[in-house]
């Protein structure tokens, strides 16, 4: 083929048709390509099933039965109870004479978290595991004041759940809630955390305050001592029906796991909660105390005595000092003083922030347990 026949059948047509394509899009801008619909979102979307978060976590939460006549169980005074009971036949009803909440096994030794509110008066204690397998279970050790119990199994291939960080939990994160409701089975509940660090006084005897998480995800009467996990099921708390001392919608709380851990191992090692202890009285900044002392806000609390050859007397802290962290929680006011203090071990060594005479300072304190006697150093004193 020659190269004019070339030119004539094949090349000069093509060019023709690409400019007649080109003047088309140029008067109709609307023909060339569009951005593609199926293009993700700015943010990225959730997961359309947290059932490998359910499978990592469900088999350590178990069912805490108990022997306690039926008129006194937990559950009587709650409106749902007289429908659940009047469809039960009598050995249903007998299991729920028995029924009382839930737990966490956290670690392969056979240790059990629950409530204290759901072994209290307990004559005897039984767990069922996920996989149906019973197993009496002894008492170890409890705290009115936590709301918290540890329990012992003793079980072959038990699964311990795994442990998260509640300290960096945010608002907003999507949390699940296991526990046995109503005595009904398993059950998972899904929500987000709606609040951290709540200072919320419990039901327990003394009512020690903590920074509970506040979530959304529904905690009904029998998730008691069960688990608040992540989303991958990893453990952030023990959740409690007993801070509100009733059931309200949108609105649950649990114990925090690092405070759960440490009343756990408190009561395995000394039979007893051992607060952490500092030697020093403190009162929460106003408005007024805070412009005295130079400050810009009111969070953190003042100073106002020291115990002598206490680990604040001996770290150098003296009264009119303004603590402001203990290590890195931020100290807003005595109650979170209390928090932090609350999740501390006798022995071990912390950064205290502080301010005197306007300037930031730092120094660390080695933890005790308080004396039974105790001398203190007032302000006067100097």
């Amino acid at each position: 083929m020659s190269l004019q026949r070339f030119l004539q059948d094949w090349a000069i047509p093509a060019v023709i048709g690409l400019a007649m394509a080109a003047a088309l899009l140029f008067i109709f801008p609307h023909l060339r390509d569009k951005p593609s619909d199926s293009a993700p979102p700015p943010f990225a979307s959730g997961p359309e099933t947290y059932s490998s978060a359910v499978n990592l976590a469900a088999p350590a939460v178990v069912n805490v039965f108990s022997k306690r006549a039926l008129r006194n169980h937990p559950l009587a005074n709650h409106p749902l109870f007289p429908y659940y009971l009047n469809k039960m036949t009598p050995l249903q009803r007998e299991r729920m004479q028995q029924n009382l909440g839930s737990g966490v096994i956290v670690n392969e030794a056979g240790y059990v978290l629950t409530n204290f509110h759901v072994i209290s008066g307990a004559e005897q204690i039984a767990v069922v595991l996920a996989d149906g397998r019973e197993a009496r279970a002894t008492l170890v050790g409890s705290d009115a004041d936590f709301d918290l119990a540890v329990l012992k199994i003793d079980l072959p291939n038990l699964k311990a759940i795994e442990v998260g960080d509640p300290d960096r939990a945010q608002v907003g994160d999507v949390v699940l809630a296991i526990g046995n409701p109503f005595g009904v089975g398993q059950t998972v509940t899904q929500g987000i955390i709606s609040a951290t660090g709540r200072d919320v006084e419990n039901t327990g005897v003394g009512g020690y305050l903590q920074n509970f998480l506040q979530t959304d995800a529904a905690i009904n009467p029998g998730n008691s001592g069960g688990a608040l996990v992540d989303s991958r099921g990893r453990l952030l708390g023990i959740n409690t029906t007993s801070v509100l001392n009733q059931t309200v919608p949108s609105i649950s709380f649990a114990i925090p796991a690092n405070i759960a851990l440490k009343v756990m191992q408190d009561l395995i090692e000394f039979g007893r909660v051992v607060p952490g202890w500092l030697g020093i009285e403190a009162q929460n900044l106003n408005p007024l105390l805070a412009r005295s002392f130079n400050l810009a806000t009111t969070n953190g609390v003042i100073v106002t005595a020291i115990y002598k050859e206490g680990p604040a007397h001996q770290a150098g802290l003296k009264p009119g000092d303004v603590i402001t962290h203990i290590n890195a929680t931020p100290i807003n006011d005595g109650k979170h003083g209390n928090a932090a203090m609350a999740t501390l071990r006798p022995g071990e060594v912390v950064t205290i922030t502080y301010i005197r005479d306007g300037k930031p300072l730092t120094t660390r304190a080695a933890v005790s347990e308080r004396p039974q006697s105790e001398e203190r150093q007032t302000q006067g004193e100097g």
